[in-house]
């Protein structure tokens, strides 16, 4: 297996649609969806890296969102 193999996670067209849906989501929603993904990703570390660089990913996408809300909440 290549190192590349190992470190793969999301492609571009994963990542466009979960920024469009993050942007339908209720806050409690990314919440729960965040903490799904946190959950996928640990349950892959060490056994399957690619699988765990692609919830992290998605996890980081939803948790933008959420941040992106919170600051236009706190001005």
């Amino acid at each position: 297996m290549k190192q590349s193999d190992l470190m793969s996670g999301a492609t571009a067209e994963d990542f466009k649609k979960w920024e469009d849906d993050s942007k339908t989501c209720a806050e409690s929603q990314l919440y729960h969806i965040i903490n799904d993904c946190k959950n996928a990703r640990d349950a892959m570390r060490g056994w399957n890296p690619p699988k765990e660089n692609y919830y992290a990913d998605q996890a980081f996408t939803y948790q933008d969102e959420l941040n992106r809300r919170i600051k236009l909440n706190s001005c």
